[in-house]
């Protein structure tokens, strides 16, 4: 081999050496570090929104549940209501015929009583 030949065989590695170095250059500056960041940002973004959503689908799951439970509250508000009317006329009556009502079954709880004032019992 002459030296013209060493020289474009050396050169063709030279040029191997400089295409694998210009393409490691160019992989390494399009995912620089900021963008590994961006990208984890984005993930990070798309965590969030999901457990947003599903925050937000039990907040309205609850709003629902507190809704029905007001709802139900209401509902024996009105029939304890009603019941302390009944035995408050069940009470004057028994009194207006001379009769003293029987007294409570059993004593009252200190938790009820704030319940049941003006029932006499």
């Amino acid at each position: 081999m002459s030296a013209e030949s060493w020289a474009a065989v050396s050169a063709l590695g030279v040029s191997a050496v400089t295409l694998a170095g210009t393409v490691y250059t160019a992989r390494a500056g399009r995912r620089s570090a900021a963008a590994e960041r961006r990208d984890d940002f984005r993930v990070v973004t798309a965590r969030m929104e999901k457990e947003l959503e599903r925050l937000g689908a039990r907040l309205d799951d609850q709003e629902l549940e507190s809704v029905q439970q007001r709802a139900r509250l209401a509902g024996q508000e009105y029939t304890i209501r009603y019941l302390a009317g009944w035995v408050r006329s069940m009470v004057g009556f028994i009194r207006a015929s001379g009769l003293e009502p029987p007294p409570a079954p059993q004593p009252i709880p200190e938790d009820v009583r704030p319940y049941l004032q003006g029932l006499d019992v």
